[in-house]
Order: structure tokens, then sequence, then C-alpha cells
């Protein structure tokens, strides 16, 4: 077992504090993303997922203006665009696009200034990299304390309000009428599902991190239509895509021509690409079977 463990694995991995730190808010923000995620797609909004996500690239952005951790703007950014989607009305089917779409607008306006901004700084190109694609080997160990707290929270969220969550998610007039409120069931929501796109942002970058929150809850509803055995299974899919990844890029680091690795966010997606196709064929191979 040494003997394969030291041909995967590369000196140092598990002695490395960037590493641990890498791994300790992976695996926080892959269990949070993975149960948001799942009902982020029950519900059809993953392109609100995708535009909160777009959206913290004006925090982290704004963030790196004042000389603050990138963690706190995508936090607030997300928070707030959360609440003005709510604001606006979201919950409507026909206004969700809208109130997506108008907020998303005003964000991307700011991330713009921001990074414009951030252009004029010294240092402005890791910075708008890491914002943008991430660089969880950069994050400090005092950003983890950070991210369990809001990860924490996140899921004590969907804990408490999951049956009527559930339900609201796959008949809102079904839970209305049973006297549900289903506009605060979802102002709720979108309060979990920001910190969840916020803490992925941190991990892998504002543009990719909807590939964390969507694709492991993607593929595990694939392979199963029951909600609770779809979250541990995204939560199964996520930690593997995120724990490989962050092995194969210290690994990178040892691969010709020995100067520079390969960004963590690349093979995270890429795995978790790979993880929705195989859960695609898995699903294909049973409809076969049963017919």
């Amino acid at each position: 077992m040494s003997a394969v463990l030291r041909a995967i694995v590369e000196p140092g991995f598990f002695t490395s504090g960037s590493v641990q730190v890498a791994l300790a808010v992976a695996t926080a923000v892959a269990l949070v993303a993975s149960a948001i995620g799942v009902f982020t797609v029950i519900r059809g909004q993953s392109f609100a997922g995708h535009s909160l996500a777009d959206i913290g690239a004006a925090g982290g952005a704004g963030t790196f203006l004042i000389g603050v951790g990138p963690v706190w703007g995508f936090i607030a950014i997300s928070v707030a665009a959360a609440g003005a989607m709510q604001a606006i009305g979201i919950e409507r089917q026909r206004g969700r696009d809208l109130a997506t779409g108008i907020v998303l607008g005003a964000g991307l306006g700011l991330a713009a200034l921001f990074l414009f901004l951030d252009s004029t700084t010294a240092n402005a190109s890791s910075a708008t990299y890491t914002i943008l694609a991430g660089s969880m080997f950069a994050i400090g160990p005092s950003t983890v304390p950070v991210v369990i707290v809001f990860g924490g929270a996140a899921l004590a969220i969907v804990a408490a309000i999951y049956r009527p969550l559930l339900l609201s998610s796959v008949s809102p007039e079904l839970a209305a009428a049973r006297g549900l409120p289903v506009r605060a069931i979802g102002a709720l929501y979108l309060l979990a599902l920001a910190a969840a796109v916020a803490l992925s942002c941190l991990a892998i970058g504002a543009i990719l991190s909807t590939a964390l929150l969507i694709g492991p809850a993607a593929a595990a509803l694939r392979l199963t239509r029951r909600p609770g055995l779809a979250i541990i299974g995204a939560a199964a899919i996520a930690l593997a895509a995120c724990w490989l990844g962050i092995l194969l890029a210290y690994d990178s680091f040892y691969w010709p021509p020995h100067r520079y690795g390969w960004p963590v966010s690349f093979f995270i997606v890429a795995l978790v690409v790979v993880f929705y196709l195989g859960a695609r064929i898995g699903e294909k191979r049973r409809s076969r079977r049963a017919a």
C-alpha cells in the first residue's frame, strides 16, 4: 500500500500546510454545495445559482480594493444579490428569469468596475485570476473557521426546512394549499444558496463555482430520484472530485517541465464533468435493463 501511495502521491503532500487547508476548505464546500445543489436542480434554479456565482466576482474584486479577504466579499455580495432577487419576485415562475437577469446585470456591472479598479493596483493579475478561477492553495488557515461557520449555517437552514422545502420545490401549489409559507421558505433557501455559492467561489473561483454546485447534484439525481440519497451521492461525488483535484494539482508541480502546477479548479471541474457523464451512462444502462 505504501508503495502504491508513493507512486501516486508526490512527497510532502500530507505534511504540506497549504494542502491541509485546501482539503479542509474543499471538504466543507463540497458538503454544503452538494446538499443545496440537489434542491437547486429540483427547483430548476440553476440559472439563479450561476448568476450568484458570476455576481460573486464583484464581491471578491471589491474586497481586494480595501484589503479584505475575498471570502467576505463573496458572502456579502451573494447574500445581497439573493435578497434583491427575492424582493423582485424570484418565487413567481414567470418572473424568475427576469428577477435573476436584472440582478445579474447589475452585479456584472459592479464586477467590471471593481476589476478595472483592481487592474490599476499592484498584483492585479494574480488577484483577478484568484477571484475568477480560484487558488485553493493560496487560502490562509484563518479562512477555514469562516468557511465552517457559514457552511454550517447553510446546512442548518436546509435541515430545518427540509420537508417544507422539498414539497415547495416539487409542487409550490400543493405547498401553498397546505398552508406552508412558500415565500418565506424560498427566501431561506436563497440565503442558503447564496452561502453555498460564495463558498464555492472561494474554492474554485466565481466563473467555475456553478460546476461544483450543479454538477454533482445533477449526476446524483441521474442515479436516484430520492432526495436524501441524491444528497449523499452528490456529496460523495463532490468530495471525490475535490480531493482528487487537489491531489492532481499538487502532483502537477512535479510534471515536466517542472515549472508550474496546473490549477486546482481545472481538475475539480474536469472530474465533475467525468462523474456526470459516468452517471448518464449508468442511467442509460439501467433504463435498458429495465426495458
